[in-house]
């Protein structure tokens, strides 16, 4: 070796991650945001905010789950929610003609639901949660009526997912 000349050590230097370079894992689940409250509690400072969020998730197959969860953020509220689907998904049997097997009722607090099955091509004839449900799900032909005396999004989602575990 010269001595002019001394050997450098390069250091390499790893490149951190930044939220936009990670790749998104692609989910077998589609997954819907059905409702986002702000809750609110009382501290020594005034109020504090949190947000909770109403998910269903379903593999348009078969497999829905319906998820809640509360977060500081709206952002970490859908990630809890959309775990907490994953861990109560339920299989819907489903018949050739993309419907139900027959017609069921359920009921869960104040929300009634009832489903009843359709010819092929007439479509989800459904309102609010119930149509979410039953399009993540993967029927596609159904006839419903929310019964209950409650707009309550999440009771109705219950009851519908209460109704659709009677058919298995």
């Amino acid at each position: 070796m010269e001595e002019g000349k001394k050997e450098e050590k390069k250091f390499e230097r790893k490149s951190r991650t930044k939220r936009s370079d990670r790749k998104e894992e692609k989910s077998e689940f589609e997954q819907k945001l059905l409702d986002i409250r702000r809750t609110a509690r009382m501290v020594s400072g005034g109020r504090r905010f949190n947000f909770r969020a109403l998910v269903i998730i379903g593999n348009k197959q078969g497999k829905v789950g319906i998820g809640l969860a509360k977060g500081a953020d709206v952002t970490i509220a859908v990630e809890k929610a959309v775990n907490q689907a994953k861990k109560n998904l339920i299989q819907v049997p489903i018949t050739e003609n993309k419907s139900i097997s027959q017609m069921i009722e359920a009921k869960f607090g104040a929300a009634r639901v009832m489903l009843k099955p359709a010819p092929k091509g007439r479509g989800i004839i459904a309102g609010g949660a119930v149509r979410v449900i039953c399009s993540l799900a993967g029927i596609e032909n159904v006839v419903s009526k929310i019964i209950g005396r409650t707009g309550n999004k999440l009771a109705n989602a219950e009851a519908a997912i209460q109704a659709l575990k009677k058919l298995s």
